[in-house]
């Protein structure tokens, strides 16, 4: 039987902030699609995809402030 390895605190979180960076990186990236697609079409065409990107940023940033403020 495989011993199970614990965590610190510290651990936790930079795995937490691992995983999250990835959903970051997917708020940039709907927020540069809608930036191109204001470029090259209309800005009303791209408000879908900015604001998707805002929502994404803004609540996986609140995640890990708050998880980092769990920290301390």
């Amino acid at each position: 039987m495989t011993k199970k390895r614990i965590l610190t605190e510290y651990e936790e979180f930079r795995i937490l902030a691992m995983v999250l960076d990835k959903f970051l990186w997917i708020g940039a990236a709907f927020m540069g699609w809608g930036l191109y697609v204001s470029i090259s079409n209309s800005f009303n065409a791209a408000i879908p995809y900015l604001l998707a990107g805002i929502i994404l940023l803004g609540v996986f940033s609140w995640i890990i402030i708050k998880e980092f403020e769990h920290l301390r």
